[in-house]
């Protein structure tokens, strides 16, 4: 997911009071340092209202209508209510009163459950971010006294209260101590033990400014400690094997952690940082020491879940020492055996690591950490893991800076369970998960060669319409990644990728799946679409033209269900029940043959037969085969390019007789078809979506050629 980038407010003095506030939510929502997956909240008071963050909402892309107007009085009355009852009616009655407290009547909008807080807090504005470098001092174990050292009583100290209510009322008898204290009206910020910054002024310079000194302070002093191994002495894991952990454990857990039809998505993390944590001597002790704030525990669950990768050392499997003995000592299908043998093994201690864990702590896992290896963090779409990947490692930096000023202060299992339990965040979860994609390929994750163009391209753009993460594969970079940007533009961050794929190449595709599972954790659906076509007669066409179509067309489909089988082959044994698709794009020239087109059609019509043959393999692993044959796609370049279409190649060579111009060859393949048209991505889509919703099909060819070929 592509972060927001933080830019600095820009205030005029025409700003009306509602005009500052969203530019001051905005400033430090679309600045990952104060705010990491929508949390924070701010406000806006007169004597009367206040103007809060409505809750699940997100500063860095908030207006004006994203705030809740509440009357102040009814504020100041609930905050004086006797609330000594038990916990759940509490919060109810809190929930109904903030509602309550509504200006609007109609709004559907649900005040932040800190509204009470910022009421309470003296000035206009009232800034309340989880900063990561305030919250190195406030989840600190010596935060309190440093705080006071470097701060005095320019920064008042609340120790740690469970959000809402029982927050609102400590930062009250707080600043009511603070007043007799000092004698001042209030302090210039608060800091929250475990939580966060609170900085309020009547003029958003003021609140600027404050916030800096108080963060530039503490980035000064942890600046002055060490970060060199700051979770002991790192001990990472061999490229080639770390290589092959992902490519195993990605798929694994995206089934594994499945709840209902779909899998998960599940990204990986192997930067310095994340490696500091998992391969740190001191990495398992300090991430199961307990959540830091409120936010880990809601976005990424209160502890992470710890997995140790088989033997690191010589011996291990995925050794390239070992591999390289074995090769010499046996056969490759021996060490591929053996491969398979530890694989297996991963997906029994995962499904057993992940089943403790969720014993032990009421949740499946979303963070899981494995030892020397980095970070996985799922989610149901990868707007949802993307949340939990950059939340937990948010809490990383937290943990690391903290450890630099002398150690840190993680919430009790008490303070956990409340923040788990609590219905205001669960309201806040719910509201920030957005619209659950809806579709013919809703949940899924798909695969789609020869993607920057033509039935490729529109390919990719359908099945993201209907709900499916697309994962575009081309030897033309720039345009699949430009399609994949505007295809998340279009149906939501991060639900396209482009990635460089030369299918005349084992070692490029590899490298391709294997970004796509560092992305998504793999994948459900792979359209094998990837096609050159070089029309010409058997008697003059250059051998090197008929190399160049068989390589790409008939074994470019076989180097990539070679590469990709085994991703899908890992997600089925890890659920029996899961099925995943292939489907090649194949053509009616693989079911008839194609006059002066010989070798298009002989490459299709093996295409058949490697979908035939493929199917009978591959079921046991759960991967359904297929093909559909689409008739011509005239309006695609492959036909229409003006220099290199068919088009015009069939022009050149005179395949139709008596054909002046383009428009004469148009007309005479047209007339070729009962259904007096070409086909379209439409056609070929309907075929798509049957051969995936089909459970009882493998191994066929479906035609989509208008009754221009019809089945025997």
């Amino acid at each position: 997911m592509k972060r927001l980038e933080a830019k600095p407010a820009k205030f005029k003095p025409t700003d009306s009071p509602m005009e500052v506030l969203v530019k001051l939510s905005r400033h430090y929502g679309t600045d990952p340092d104060f705010v990491i997956a929508g949390g924070g909240n701010t406000s806006m008071k007169t004597e009367e209202v206040l103007y809060v963050k409505a809750s699940g909402l997100a500063l860095g892309t908030i207006d004006a209508s994203g705030f809740v107007a509440l009357r102040r009085k009814d504020l100041a009355d609930l905050l004086m209510e006797k609330q000594a009852r038990e916990t759940a009616v509490r919060e109810e009655r809190v929930k109904q009163g903030l509602l309550a407290a509504r200006v609007e009547r109609g709004t559907t909008l649900r005040p932040s459950v800190e509204a009470i807080l910022h009421h309470i807090v003296a000035g206009r504005y009232v800034v309340h971010t989880h900063s990561t470098y305030a919250n190195a001092l406030a989840c600190c174990a010596d935060g309190e006294r440093l705080a006071h050292e470097w701060f005095s009583d320019k920064v008042l100290w609340v120790g740690y209260a469970d959000p809402g209510f029982l927050l609102a009322r400590a930062v009250a008898e707080a600043l009511a101590d603070y007043r007799r204290r000092t004698g001042r009206d209030a302090p210039e910020a608060i800091l929250l033990q475990n939580h966060g910054l609170i900085v309020s002024g009547d003029a958003p310079e003021v609140i600027l400014k404050r916030t800096e000194a108080i963060v530039g302070r503490i980035r000064k002093e942890t600046g002055k400690r060490s970060d060199k191994n700051v979770f002991g002495k790192v001990k990472g894991i061999e490229a080639g094997r770390a290589r092959r952990l992902i490519e195993v454990m990605g798929p694994a857990l995206r089934a594994l952690l499945a709840e209902g039809a779909n899998l998960k998505v599940v990204t990986f993390d192997d930067s310095e940082f994340a490696v500091s944590l998992a391969g740190g001597a001191q990495g398992r002790v300090t991430a199961m020491a307990g959540p830091l704030a409120p936010d880990q525990i809601v976005c990424a669950g209160a502890f992470p879940m710890w997995f140790e990768a088989p033997g690191g050392g010589e011996g291990a499997v995925f050794s390239p020492q070992r591999t390289q003995r074995a090769q010499r000592e046996t056969t490759e299908t021996r060490v591929q055996k053996k491969l398979q043998e530890e694989a297996d093994g991963i997906i029994g201690r995962l499904r057993k690591s992940i089943a403790t864990h969720a014993r032990s702590t009421g949740f499946a896992p979303k963070v899981i950490i494995v030892k020397g290896l980095g970070i996985f963090s799922a989610g149901d779409d990868y707007q949802a893991a993307e949340i939990v990947r950059q939340t937990y490692l948010g809490a990383v930096r937290v943990m690391g800076l903290a450890k630099r000023l002398g150690g840190i202060h993680p919430m009790t299992a008490e303070q956990s369970r409340f923040i788990e339990g609590w219905e205001a965040e669960t309201y806040r979860k719910r509201a920030m998960a957005g619209t659950e994609a809806k579709g013919r390929a809703a949940g899924k994750v798909a695969v789609v060669t020869g993607a920057a163009q033509g039935f490729g391209l529109e390919i990719s753009q359908d099945l993201a319409a209907e709900g499916a993460h697309v994962a575009l594969a081309d030897v033309n970079v720039a345009g699949v990644e430009r399609a994949a940007r505007e295809i998340s533009e279009r149906v939501g961050a991060g639900r396209a990728m482009g990635v460089a794929m030369d299918v005349t190449k084992s070692a490029s595709i590899a490298e391709a799946i294997h970004q796509i599972v560092r992305t998504f954790g793999g994948f459900d659906l792979v359209v094998s679409n990837a096609g050159v076509l070089r029309a010409g007669s058997v008697m003059t066409q250059p051998e090197a033209e008929f190399d160049l179509v068989t390589d790409v067309n008939y074994k470019g489909y076989f180097r990539c269900v070679q590469g990709c089988a085994p991703i899908l082959a890992t997600q089925h044994k890890a659920r029996p029940s899961y099925r995943s698709d292939i489907i090649q794009v194949n053509s009616k020239s693989g079911l008839v043959g194609s006059n002066r087109n010989g070798a298009y059609a002989g490459g299709k019509f093996g295409g058949i037969g490697l979908t035939q043959s493929f199917a009978l393999e591959l079921m046991e692993h759960g991967i359904k085969v297929n093909a559909v044959c689409p008739g011509n796609f005239f309006d695609g370049p492959l036909w229409s390019d003006p220099k290199n279409g068919l088009f015009v190649q069939y022009l050149r060579s005179g395949k139709i007789p008596g054909a002046k111009t383009v428009k004469d060859v148009r007309r005479a393949y047209e007339a070729m078809i009962p259904m007096g048209r070409g086909c379209t991505t439409a056609d070929v889509m309907k075929a798509i979506y049957y051969l995936m919703e089909q459970q009882y099909e493998t191994g066929q060819a479906v035609p989509v050629t208008g009754g221009q070929v019809m089945l025997r």
